[in-house]
């Protein structure tokens, strides 16, 4: 559906992060970016909650394209977050580890992520 509501996770994969910190990054960007759209649609977000919460992870090549996503987005007006790692386990404090998008429409999320492949 075109204009479902879902929520994006973009995560780098040149940092090879073990599973567990994955998930974690993935949480935190899920969560993060879940607070960004209640502050903006409260009804986008209750419509994403009543109908099953759609979540897609997908990667990027590293950093800066981490950061051209985020400015993409921001540019379309659409709420997201990015996630800087405190470095308390596998990475340098500061690392951009992943961004999470919405819930937001998918017409609207699609057309800028449409080239990048699932995690």
């Amino acid at each position: 559906m075109e204009d479902e509501i879902k929520q994006v996770i973009i995560v780098r994969k040149d940092l090879k992060m073990e599973t567990g910190k994955l998930a974690a990054q993935v949480a935190h960007a899920s969560l993060m970016s879940y607070f960004e759209t209640e502050k903006k649609d409260k009804k986008m977000v209750k419509e994403w909650l009543d109908t099953g919460e759609k979540k897609i992870v997908l990667k990027v090549e590293n950093e800066d394209s981490l950061k051209k996503f985020h400015e993409a987005f921001k540019y379309k007006g659409i709420p997201s977050a990015l996630v800087t790692d405190a470095g308390l386990t596998q990475l340098p404090p500061g690392t951009l580890t992943a961004l999470g998008i919405g819930p937001w429409r998918s017409s609207e999320i699609n057309p800028i992520t449409s080239m990048l492949k699932l995690l």
